[in-house]
Parts: C-alpha cells; sequence; structure tokens
C-alpha cells in the first residue's frame, strides 16, 4: 500500500506543485526517492546510499537531521509555550541575537529575524536606504543574492531575471575584485549599500584578490556607502571561521545569514547589523514595528538556530572544516593532475570548486565546442550526472558558473566520504577524457532535451 501512495504522492507534486522540476529530474537521472538522511549520508528508497556534497546549498553544515537539533526542537514544541504570538518579547530571539552578534564581532550589535537569505537581502535594501537617505545600491557582477524581486535586482545574470518584468531602478554593478571600478561607483555617493558575498558562490566559488574586501570596505566608509556582505552560503563556520569575512579582518555595518542557521529544519534568517543602521529604521515608538514578519522570531526557528551553533561549535567544526577541507581539495588537485580538462581546484574551508577548461588536444576541443554550444551547462552537468548515477554523488554545478562543479559537503562528513569524491572524480574525468562513451552519454542526453 505504501507503494501506491508514494506514487499518487508523487504524481500529485508534479501536477500541482512544479512538473517542470520533475522533467528535468527525470532528463538528468536524478530523480531519487529518499528514504533516510543522516550527515552527508542520503539513503534511498531502493537501497542506495548517495553521499551529498552540495548541502542544499549550504543549509546542512550540522549534517542531515542531526539527533541534538531534532532533541532541542522536540522539546521546545513539546513546552506548549509562545511561538509566534506577535504581542510578546520573544526571550529565545533575544538569546540568539546576543549569540551571533558576539560571534560576528565589530561594530555588529543587533539582529532583525528573517525566513530566507532572500528576505534578508530585502532587509539590508530597506534598512541600508533608511541609514543613509540614499536610494542606489551597488553589487558585483556575478554574484547571486536570491530571488525575491529585490534581490534579483542586485544579479547582473539574466536567466535569473528574465521575465519578469525590470529591475529595481539605481543599481549598479562593477567586476568582483576591481577596486579601480568599485571606488569609481561609490565616488558619486550615490549608493545606499554595497552588497558583496565575501567569496562568490554560484559565480564559481570565487575567492576575493588580495585586499580587495578591506579596501572595499575602506570605500564604503570614505563615501558614505554601507558594507552589506551576504553570507547566506558561506556563513556558520563554512569556510572554517564563523563568517567568511573573520578570514578577512573586516567590520561591516551589515551581514545577511539564513541556510545553515536552520540546522536544516526550521526555516530561518538573520540580518546582523549596527546600532546606527538598526537605530534608522527602528528610531521611535510609532515605528516600533514598522519592518516585521509573521514568522520572524518564532520559538521554532529561534531554537534551530540556537542549537545548530551550539552543535558547530562544541564539534568544533569550523576548525575541523579548515584543515579538512585544504586536505581534500589538495588530494582532489593531485587525483586531477595531467586532466586538460581541469584548470583549478579552488576554495576555503568546506567550501570548494573544481573549475574546468577548454581542452587543448583538437579531439577533445572539438567534441567539447560542439556540447557547448547545445547548450553551455552540458558538460558540467554531464559530470554531475555520472557522479550521481556511477558513484553515488550528489554535487552540482554552479548557478551563474556552469564550468564550475561545487563540492560543499556537511561538515561533519567522514573522511571516507572526502576520499570517495575524489576517487570517483577522478574516475569520471578519466572516462570524460579518454572515452567515446561520455560523448555518446552526452549526445543522448542533448536528444532528449530536444524531445521536451
Amino acid at each position: 500500500m505504501g507503494g501506491v501512495l508514494d506514487t499518487l504522492t508523487r504524481a500529485a507534486y508534479e501536477a500541482h506543485v512544479n512538473p517542470q522540476w520533475v522533467r528535468l529530474l527525470n532528463l538528468l537521472d536524478m530523480n531519487a526517492e529518499y528514504d533516510v538522511c543522516r550527515g552527508e549520508k542520503l539513503q534511498t528508497r531502493d537501497g542506495r546510499v548517495i553521499l551529498d556534497f552540495l548541502s542544499g546549498y549550504c543549509v546542512y553544515n550540522s549534517g542531515h537531521n542531526h539527533p541534538r537539533i531534532i532533541e532541542a526542537l522536540r522539546n521546545e514544541m513539546e513546552s506548549c509555550g509562545p511561538s509566534m504570538l506577535q504581542s510578546h518579547v520573544a526571550t529565545s530571539a533575544g538569546d540568539l541575537a546576543a549569540v551571533l552578534c558576539s560571534r560576528a564581532g565589530g561594530r555588529i550589535n543587533k539582529a532583525y529575524f528573517a525566513s530566507s537569505g532572500s528576505e534578508g537581502v530585502e532587509t539590508a535594501i530597506k534598512f541600508s536606504r533608511a541609514a543613509t537617505g540614499r536610494d542606489g545600491l551597488l553589487a558585483a557582477r556575478n554574484a547571486f543574492h536570491g530571488l525575491t524581486c529585490g534581490a534579483l535586482s542586485l544579479m547582473d545574470h539574466r536567466f535569473w531575471s528574465e521575465g519578469f518584468g525590470p529591475p529595481m531602478p539605481g543599481v549598479g554593478f562593477v567586476e568582483f575584485g576591481d577596486g579601480d571600478a568599485l571606488e569609481r561607483e561609490l565616488a558619486t555617493r550615490k549608493y545606499a549599500a554595497l552588497v558583496l558575498e565575501p567569496i562568490q558562490g554560484e559565480g564559481g566559488i570565487v575567492l576575493p584578490p588580495d585586499g580587495y574586501l578591506q579596501r572595499a570596505q575602506h570605500l564604503c566608509r570614505k563615501y558614505g556607502t554601507l558594507f552589506v556582505l551576504d553570507e547566506v552560503q558561506t556563513g556558520l563556520y563554512r569556510t572554517g571561521k564563523f563568517l567568511a569575512l573573520h578570514h578577512y579582518g573586516l567590520d561591516p555595518d551589515m551581514v545577511i545569514l539564513a541556510k545553515a542557521l536552520s540546522g536544516g529544519l526550521i526555516p530561518v534568517g538573520a540580518v546582523l547589523m549596527s546600532d546606527e543602521v538598526h537605530h534608522s529604521v527602528y528610531s521611535s515608538l510609532k515605528r516600533a514595528i514598522v519592518h516585521t514578519s509573521t514568522y520572524s522570531e518564532n520559538s521554532l526557528a529561534m531554537r534551530a538556530g540556537l542549537s545548530t551553533i551550539e552543535v558547530l561549535e562544541q564539534e568544533r567544526l569550523g576548525e575541523r572544516a579548515l584543515v579538512m577541507g585544504e586536505g581534500f581539495r589538495q588530494r582532489l588537485r593531485e587525483a586531477l593532475a595531467g586532466h586538460e580538462m581541469v584548470s583549478e581546484v579552488r576554495g576555503l574551508g568546506f567550501f570548494s570548486g573544481i573549475v574546468f577548461g577548454h581542452p587543448k588536444s583538437l579531439t577533445l576541443r572539438l567534441s567539447f565546442e560542439a556540447f557547448r554550444r547545445i547548450h553551455p551547462a552540458m558538460f558540467g552537468q554531464m559530470i554531475v550526472m555520472r557522479l550521481f548515477r556511477e558513484h553515488g554523488i550528489l554535487t552540482q554545478i554552479c548557478g551563474n558558473n556552469f564550468m564550475v562543479l561545487k563540492a560543499a559537503p556537511p561538515l561533519n562528513s567522514d573522511e571516507r566520504s572526502l576520499d570517495q569524491f575524489v576517487t570517483a572524480l577522478g574516475q569520471v574525468m578519466e572516462v570524460a577524457h579518454s572515452s567515446k562513451r561520455f560523448w555518446q552519454d552526452a549526445l543522448q542526453l542533448a536528444a532528449r532535451t530536444a524531445k521536451i
């Protein structure tokens, strides 16, 4: 009976939620039914074990279904206390805010709680305009900040915005890492905020050039623009430190968090900010509720955040990610050395990117370019498919750079799982470089795509 119900439930999803998503997963041979998920291991209904090297795009820093977080949430629910009463002081929100502000350091002393990274970006837009009296916003090219209208306006990649009408006016873009272009824009004094990812995630796990973020912060101070860091993917020890900004000695005006703060169980986001920014919005009694959200400060979300930070710190997962992540990238470099279609392995902590390059040899170059003309994501997606289908590894190429494969496992992943990824990717790349079968499979994928 269970199998029949499962089939009906999946059919209901296809009929009433997102049929195109189902078709895409089917096309990629990645439409698995997951049964039990713990740590980095995802057990499917048919008995396979898949290693998660995507972490829900950096949601599962503490691993899937960590028992201590589940226990904390269960206790919170069983307490039958106020969750979203909306007319009381949510003490657990104060507890979580205190922890987040103390860990962030610098001028950060206030927190606003949201339910997602996108909502956090919208909050940062509103607060920066209130604090500066300016309307303009400046962002980096190839960034990813979310898919609500304001967040979408801070992204220059047309794939995400096409068909949704014009973006917010007054948004400018500069190349990530170009300090001179940044100064020219900031010198106009028209921007309320500069919004940056300290390490670009969907842009290809792009680390900032030496001194760039420090200069960006200095220029913001000089020209009266707020320095806002989007740490939705890089925060909560993903890069080895509590925030990626701590690698660079930064002291921003605002920091946006979400994803991993949830423990992968209850949506929660946070915008951390200075007292000055906060007071520009909540400046009087009549403005005490001028920016609110129904689910902000709800007790389950706050408990999830507190418990997640406790797990990450007591299990020293940041320190673990910093050391093991570097070893993981070094093993990848060794395993992939000599493969002309791999140009670089880069990253920080457990936030890594394997960068593909155009092959030099004529035979490979002709095949590579042919499939790139069909779709620029074709090569990277073939790597993703083979890793999943043949080696039981879940990952994905970066959303704004199809030539970079993301490797972002939970921070408590087993050493053997890291080794399995290295071995699997080495074998897949060997096939890509030496076997006609790889390109034949790509041709079949292209043919199936054309029929849809």
